[in-house]
Order: structure tokens, then sequence, then C-alpha cells
């Protein structure tokens, strides 16, 4: 039995070595510098006070620190769950600021409980089955309307909705709100955090190093919040309609109990909470896996989704709302060196310092440039390339990537994803339906036995050899039988037929009643039904059930032996 001390002090930091805290510790100023304006802005994405994109950057990152799978994932409030948690919440965005924060604080307790009841039911199998073109159309269609929602900073245009054409239709209605300075702010602000990150080539690298312009690039978006609070400051924003964060509550996230919904606000939140878990953990896990491949490291889905769901569950009870694995942040602390968690708790205490110390500072900071900052950043979230690469290799994957896409956009997050996840099912469906049958021969002079459609092979005139590259199920028996029967009556002069079962990994109740009754046809027909290549798993299913037992031929152990013993000489 582990000890105590075991059980509690994670792996890493019982073995942690001192020569990785330099880079520990710069990786971890170096990211908690550079996203508190996306904090900031992705509070305020979720309906939120800009505050509590700090709060929720502080203790869900030490639990997820302490007991999350990664070494370099950095968590903390995310695009996605910031427009899924607004749009969770849409019915409440009446309701008082204090009232919102605690439903906001409820979804991440309701999302983390649901996390945590999967990792400890071990249910992190279920990521192999969101494709990839569900989730790449879900964050995709996801980025459209987040960069489309964030105009109202930008405009000063009250908009607001479910999809895209809500939002379009708000813009239109109320138009004439639009305030000429904030567009202007919002224009060159998005303009320079555009050319800061798709021109850095022309921006930085035409007169700087390659790790000067690096870092220039990375620093940028802070130096361009600090510029705007200056000019906030001195041209005097505020007074002339531009809208401002005001002043940030100094001071840590308090203990706070969440709000206790009844039954049936609890029921409604239910869906949402669980469709939030689901992307949550596809995406955190992609990027956690993908690093701890990069760096030779084992993943565990598992411990990931304990990790995740304890942390949401953390920050429920401190002012937080749903966080994820940042693909952004991960990226920066992984690019500055990090080596371990240790990472991730210098990064709480740079959030820590900004509450106590410079919350004050950050008062005059526009609304718009916080928007552009999310616009910006949100854009390469629309994955163009998966979506090409989809429609050239497997057009099902792109089928399913557009519904995601277009259920996002004209029906909303939650619809979206439910459409994006029937298609890809109903696409796996119909490919387990119709499973490949080849007439197959044998490759002159040896035991293999090919397509007869792609290679030289020798057949024979009695035997028709037919390979099966599925199980056998419910799904696409009756396709077999068809393609058996199909096959046979374009080559009537074989007797013999020879079933290949070496790609066959199980045979349902439904397979066995297909292949009796195709035995019994063939048989009417003076045709013989023959096995080979059963494997040792599907033979222990059907040895002693009439498939075997009533089988008009044999099974052979492979299919040269079947070949050697049926046919003419």
């Amino acid at each position: 039995m582990p000890s105590i001390a075991a059980r509690l002090i994670p792996a890493w930091l019982r073995q942690y070595q001192l020569s990785a805290l330099p880079t520990d510790i710069i990786a971890g100023l170096v990211v908690g510098v550079l996203v508190i304006p996306q904090s900031l802005g992705y509070a305020v994405l979720a309906g939120l006070p800009p505050v509590y994109g700090l709060y929720a950057a502080i203790v869900p990152v030490m639990v997820y620190a302490w007991i999350g799978s990664s070494n370099v994932q950095a968590v903390g409030p995310v695009a996605i769950t910031a427009i899924m948690t607004a749009s969770s919440l849409h019915a409440y965005a009446a309701e008082s600021a204090q009232q919102y924060a605690l439903m906001a604080s409820l979804l991440s307790l309701m999302v983390g409980v649901l996390l945590w009841l999967a990792g400890r039911l071990k249910l992190g199998w279920i990521m192999q089955f969101i494709s990839r073109g569900v989730s790449a159309g879900f964050i995709s269609g996801a980025a459209v309307l987040i960069f489309v929602s964030q105009l109202k900073y930008l405009t000063a245009i009250p908009i607001a909705g479910n999809g895209l054409i809500g939002y379009l239709a708000s813009m239109q209605m109320y138009a004439r709100q639009l305030h000429p300075l904030t567009l202007v702010i919002g224009i060159i602000a998005f303009a320079l955090l555009i050319a800061n990150r798709y021109a850095s080539t022309w921006v930085w690298r035409s007169w700087l190093s390659a790790s000067y312009a690096k870092w220039a690039e990375r620093l940028f978006p802070l130096i361009l919040l600090g510029i705007a609070i200056v000019l906030s400051m001195s041209l005097h924003w505020t007074t002339r309609g531009v809208a401002t964060i005001g002043s940030i509550p100094q001071g840590l996230p308090t203990f706070t109990l969440p709000y206790i919904p009844d039954f049936h606000e609890a029921l409604n939140l239910l869906p949402s909470a669980s469709l939030m878990a689901l992307i949550i953990f596809v995406s955190s896990s992609s990027v956690a896996s993908n690093y701890a491949r990069l760096r030779g490291e084992t993943f565990d889905a598992n411990r990931e989704l304990n990790g995740l769901g304890l942390a949401n569950i953390a920050g429920g009870f401190f002012q937080s709302f749903t966080i994820a694995g940042g693909f952004s942040r991960t990226a920066i602390n992984a690019d500055s060196g990090a080596k371990t968690p240790a990472a991730s708790l210098v990064t709480v205490l740079v959030m820590i310092a900004a509450l106590i110390a410079f919350g004050h500072l950050l008062a005059p900071l526009p609304y718009a440039l916080l928007g552009a900052t999310i616009m910006a950043s949100i854009i390469g979230l629309i994955d163009i390339a998966t979506l090409k690469s989809a429609w050239q290799r497997d057009r099902l994957d792109a089928a399913s990537f557009m519904a995601a896409f277009a259920g996002v956009l004209i029906f909303g997050l939650n619809t979206g994803l439910v459409i994006g996840l029937m298609v890809s099912f109903a696409s796996l469906i119909w490919q387990s339906s119709k499973p490949h049958v080849a007439v197959v021969g044998q490759l002159a002079d040896t035991g293999h036995f090919r397509n007869i459609n792609r290679h030289d092979v020798v057949t024979f005139r009695n035997l028709l050899m037919l390979r099966i590259d599925e199980s056998l199920f419910f799904g696409n028996s009756e396709s077999v039988h068809r393609s058996v029967i199909q096959a046979t009556r374009q080559y009537p002069n074989a007797q013999e037929i020879i079933l290949i079962m070496s790609a066959v990994n199980h045979i349902d109740l439904t397979g066995q009643e297909m292949l009796i009754s195709l035995n019994q046809e063939l048989l009417n027909q003076n045709k013989h039904l023959s096995f080979s290549f059963i494997k040792g798993p599907v033979m222990d299913i059907i040895e002693h059930t009439p498939v075997i037992t009533g089988l008009s031929g044999k099974v052979y152990l492979s299919t040269m032996d079947a070949v050697n013993a049926l046919k003419e000489t």
C-alpha cells in the first residue's frame, strides 16, 4: 500500500530536480504575464466581470498542477468554455451580476463532477469516439461565433443571440448605436494584433534576430495593453463614451458556496454541462496527449479526467467559471521551457500579484482591446486545413465537420455539437453496414491470396474464395449475405464456396443466423460452404452452434489448406 505522502504528494514533486526550477520559473512568469489580457477577455466573453478571468486562473490551476496528467499543459479560462458558459447561461443574463457569477460557478461545479465521475468510471476511452471532423467543425463554428460576438465591444452595438443569424439580426437592429471612437480603437488594435500574429516575419524578423523576434511577438499583446491604458488615461476615453473595464476588486477569490438550484434548473443545465464536459475532455486531452507524445511521456486519459474534474469542482467554490487546457497557453508554456507543473504554480503567483498589487492599473483598459485580443487569437481555431484534408481523404469526416460547423452557426453550440455527433455516428453506422467482401485468388506459387481486381492471381473453376473484411453483426449481416449470393451468381460453376474469416473478430447472434441461412441456401443449390482462417476467440463463440455443426463443408486452418483439399485436379 502506498504511504499517505505518496498518495497526497504528486510524483512530479517527489521526483523534482532542482535543475528544472529556473526554466519552470521563467515559463511560469512568461505564461502568467502574457495570458492576463486573455483571461480578462475570456471572462467578459463568458458574460462575467473581467476579474473573474483572473479568479479562474488561480485555484483550478493549482489543483490541476497537483493532480493533472500533463507536465506542461497550462489550464485556465479558454475561449470555448467561455462562449459555452455564456450560451448555457443566456437565460440568466438579466439577473444581477452576483447571481450570474454564482450560476457560472455552479456550472463549473457540475462540469467538474461529470468529469470526475467519468474518470472514476474509467471512461477515458470515450475520447476515441469523437471524430476529428466533429471536434474540428465544432471548434471552428464556435470560433466564428466568438469572433462575431466580440463585435459588440468593437462597435458598442448590443449584439446578442445564440447563433450567427441572431447576432447579425441584432447588429442590424441596433446599428445606430455604433460608437465611432470605440470602432477606431478596436479596428486599430485588431489590425496590430493580426499583423503581429500572422505577419511576424515582416513586422519583427526583418530587423530582429529569430530569438528576439519570437519574444517580441509574444510580448506585443502585453505592450499593446499598456499603451491602451496610457492612451485611455491621457485622452480621457471614458468621458468620451469608450467603455472601460473599470476598477477591478483587489484581493484573492474567496470561498463561496455555489448557488443551489432547484430540480428544474439543474435539469436544464445538465445537457449543457454534459456537452461542456465532453468538449473540455476532448480538447484538453488532445493537447496533453500530443505534448506527452512529443516529450516521450505517458498519457493517462482517466487521470486527465480526474484532474480536470477536480480543478473545476474546486473552481466552483472559489468564484471561477469552467476551465480547460488552453492550446496557446500550453504552447507558450512548453516553448518557454516548462519541465513540470511547477511552472503553472508560478503562473498562479503572477495572477495573485496582479489581483493584489496591479488590479487598479487595469481600470482604464478599453473593452475594445479585450474584444480585439480575443478576435485575433480566435482566428487560428478556424480549422480550414482539416476540412480540406478530410474532403480529399474522407468525405464522411468532411460531412461531419460541415454538419457540426453549420449546426453551431445556425442553432448554437449545444445543438450544433449534437448534430455533428449524430452525423458522425450515422457515417460510422453506414460504413459498418457495407463491409468489403473481396473475391480473391492465389498469388502464383505462394500461399497468399489477394483481391482479383488488384493483383494478378490464379483462380479455380470450382472454387469461389471470398474474404470478409469486417466483423459480422446485426448491422451488416444482410449486406454480407447479399454480397456472397451475388458473387455465386457471377461464378455459377463454383461448387465450393470458401469464406476467409481472417478479418472477422466477432460474430454476433444475427451474424450467426445469417451464416446458418447462407449455408442452407447454398446447399439447396448443390454448393458447399467452408470456412478458413477462423480466429480462436471467434471459434470459441461458434464452435458448438449450428454455424459449425450444420456446416455443409469444413473448417480449414488456412486458405491454402482449403484450396489443396477442394480444388479440382
